[in-house]
């Protein structure tokens, strides 16, 4: 009896044994492994890669890893959602492990960022797996009988070139591929040491732009648009610039781009709006001839709900006269979904603004579109206007622009008029609408206040 008892005890202690053993496993495998995608994780790649640099040392060889993320995939899980992309991110890890050797590590770091580590390869070696991966990338991926195209941006370092450790390489690589991100995605960047200088001066510039909102530190500027006929003002341009305290007048060429990708941007346009409508509505009190107000708005902040409210209360806390007031969307975000900009611009237009289509020449419009789109105003885009004097093809454009204008029964606006010269061409072409430098620079709002009581 106490021989099977002990028998009896000895099996469950075995089973347990055994259970215990699976659940371990199971467990080592959830802490080194992704659920979703069946690859390394970032504990495992991190351990892999420390192993790849000591591997490298002893023989003095090289390892190199490829940051791999993907572009614009919030947009896609917001598009389709959560699930789509979980099944996008699923497909996109099995192409990566084809694109890779089976001695390459491919792992997923979380969210939509993959690594790549590449042991003892050659420079050409390397390029040639991460042109081979933009190129796989390029095929659409069905799901749920839906194309999605999906891309990489792909920052590249390597081990003991860019630095001694796996922490170091991945800050490296990461920035490589921000690098390429900037550049336009869909593309790679190997790494250098500028740009760990520049991503140092980025997150300087990101707290020191944070600081800004709070500080009030964004003025505003106008730019005159003039009657060359006459050579009255017929309206201005608001331009946002950055007083900084240490770095003086900062222009927006150097801080817009981050605003957006931080998302400040919605915050420095709502700043802009209100005080450049509250400053016009100050000279009109005045007697002053002010022209239309034109400001810059992106497609995105206009398909936001909630812009659409806050230029409503704008326009109504402030009572400003709509007729005085006029968005501009540069042409290529217009035609990222012309049917959205469609639909929107409409919405903006009964609120009785005008819209103008800024740098126009430089996208792809349809004229099947531009005939449909809610738009009162072309502006024609600098770079034709800087050498059409001279230069035929630029005149050609700039002349089938105004045709274009007067077909649709648009107003037309050259930016960017600098010279006589360029002057003299628009006058012979019938475009008398100017903006630029020629007549005057952006101004501050003292200055631009003179600027208008002389030339109202």
């Amino acid at each position: 009896m106490i021989a099977k008892l002990h028998r009896e005890l000895e099996v469950k202690v075995e089973d347990k044994t055994k259970e215990l053993k699976e659940q371990t496993k199971s467990l080592e495998y959830l802490a080194h492994y992704d659920s979703l995608t069946g690859l390394p994780n970032r504990i495992l790649f991190l351990d892999k890669l420390k192993q790849a640099i000591r591997k490298a040392k002893s023989g003095n060889e090289n390892a190199t890893i490829l940051f791999l993320d993907l572009d614009r995939f919030k947009e896609i899980n917001d598009t389709f959602g959560h699930e789509v992309g979980d099944k996008l991110i699923k497909e996109v890890a099995n192409k990566l492990s084809l694109c890779a050797k089976e001695k390459d590590t491919v792992a997923r770091l979380g969210g939509d960022e993959f690594t790549i580590i590449l042991e003892n390869r050659t420079h050409q070696e390397t390029v040639a797996i991460t042109k081979r991966i933009i190129e796989v990338m390029q095929e659409p991926i069905v799901i749920a009988k839906q194309e999605i195209y999906a891309t990489f941006s792909i920052g590249i370092s390597s081990f003991p070139d860019d630095g001694e450790s796996a922490t170091i390489l991945l800050r490296n690589a990461d920035t490589a591929m921000y690098k390429a991100k900037d550049n336009g995605k869909n593309s790679y960047q190997f790494y250098n040491s500028k740009m760990t200088e520049l991503a140092f001066e980025r997150v300087i510039l990101e707290s020191s732009l944070r600081k800004a909102i709070d500080e009030n530190e964004f003025v505003t500027y106008y730019q005159p648009k003039i009657n060359s006929k006459s050579g009255k003002v017929i309206g201005n341009e608001a331009l946002v610039r950055w007083n900084h305290p240490e770095l003086g007048l900062v222009p927006p060429m150097q801080f817009i781009t981050l605003a957006e990708d931080i998302g400040l941007i919605k915050y420095i346009d709502q700043w802009m709006m209100m005080n450049a409508m509250k400053t016009i509505k100050k000279f009109q009190e005045e007697g002053i001839e002010t022209g239309i107000l034109s400001l810059n708005v992106s497609m995105k902040q206009l398909e936001n709900k909630k812009f659409i409210e806050h230029i409503k209360m704008l326009i109504k806390d402030l009572d400003f006269d709509t007729q005085y007031l006029e968005l501009e969307i540069t042409e290529s975000q217009i035609m990222k979904n012309p049917e959205s900009a469609i639909y929107t611009l409409n919405n903006i237009r009964n609120l009785g603004i005008k819209i103008s289509v800024d740098d126009f020449g430089t996208g792809y419009s349809s004229l099947s579109y531009l005939k449909r789109l809610p738009i009162d105003n072309l502006k024609i885009d600098r770079a034709f206007i800087k050498d059409a004097y001279k230069d035929e093809d630029d005149a050609a454009i700039v002349r089938v622009i105004i045709a274009l204008a007067k077909s649709l029964k648009l107003n037309y606006i050259a930016e960017g008029v600098e010279t006589q010269k360029q002057l003299d061409f628009l006058h012979e072409e019938g475009c008398h609408y100017i903006q630029g430098y020629f007549y005057s620079k952006p101004l501050p709002e003292d200055e631009f206040k003179e600027y208008l009581l002389k030339h109202a």
